[in-house]
């Protein structure tokens, strides 16, 4: 059964613009976000407190959370890697967080320098001071349907560390196809066995696009009862740890499919279109989402 409410996290700002290649100025990553407030979305992941040696593109994180215009009933959750993040993300003024590893272990090692279980100690301090603080930490696992280095990602593996996750004190958990290789048959199946360790309503999911299957993806997940997409506005974003994979799936596209199926967002569809295609023209593409450029020509 479908569910009758969405919620949209939006992660443009952050994960739609981290692998650009193109320096983007503080200015317009702000304007961004500013733009994206104003479209109904209640969840906006703003930027991210890493390495500016690994992660160059957000460099400026703290400037961009100090200087977008919050808006009631708008979270901007930040990513943070470890405690160092989380130190700089509260300094700046971060009211949610979120922590990511994968189910791959040679994934991990790629993009964090450390394995699983490391990684997840990691975390350990994070949620500890989190909870204390009165900050609420989501969690990201990736790789959920393959991996770019290990190929197959034993369903176990994805389990575990989901578990993991929210019995840490993660109060949600994304599920990212990080290199876009699902089908609607396996993400459904993904799911279906991790929604048996962690309740449904703890659960999202991230697809991306690489095999155009994103979308179908997202559907096949909505019948098993998910309630919860991460996507980027225009389409925007990478892996630059998985050649050849290709942007999330636009939120613009996403929200158009709730929308016919009859599920609410409380997003303005227009609104969330034109900033798609702001943000299109921003990043020299000749077009952002089909949706956006289909409403464009109206």
């Amino acid at each position: 059964m479908l569910p009758a409410q969405v919620r949209i996290v939006e992660v443009g700002p952050r994960d739609g613009l981290q692998n650009e290649k193109t320096e983007i100025s503080t200015a317009d990553k702000i304007t961004l976000i500013d733009k994206l407030s104003a479209t109904g979305l209640r969840s906006i992941e703003a930027t991210a407190f890493v390495s500016p040696k690994w992660v160059p593109q957000m460099a400026d994180a703290s400037q961009v959370l100090a200087g977008i215009t919050r808006r009631d009933g708008i979270s901007y959750p930040v990513l943070v890697p470890n405690e160092q993040g989380y130190d700089r993300a509260r300094a700046a003024g971060a009211e949610e967080v979120a922590v990511f590893t994968a189910a791959s272990e040679a994934f991990n090692l790629k993009n964090t320098n450390a394995g699983i279980d490391e990684s997840l100690r990691r975390f350990e301090p994070v949620l500890a001071r989190a909870k204390a603080d009165g900050v609420r930490v989501r969690g990201y696992v990736s790789t959920v349907l393959g991996c770019p280095y290990q190929g197959v990602v034993p369903i176990a593996d994805v389990v575990r560390v989901a578990r993991s996750l929210h019995d840490m004190g993660c109060y949600e958990v994304s599920l990212g196809d990080t290199i876009g290789v699902g089908t609607p048959a396996k993400a459904r199946a993904m799911l279906k066995v991790v929604a048996e360790e962690v309740p449904m309503a703890a659960l999202a999911i991230h697809f991306h696009d690489t095999y155009g299957q994103a979308l179908a993806n997202v559907l096949a997940c909505l019948e098993e009862g998910v309630a919860v997409v991460d996507s980027a506005v225009s389409g925007a974003g990478g892996c630059p740890y998985a050649k050849g994979a290709s942007g999330n799936v636009a939120s613009e596209d996403v929200v158009y499919m709730l929308h016919g199926l009859g599920i609410r967002t409380g997003i303005d569809l227009d609104a969330l279109a034109a900033v798609g295609r702001w943000l299109a023209v921003l990043l020299g593409r000749e077009n952002g989402s089909k949706v956006g450029k289909a409403l464009a020509a109206r």
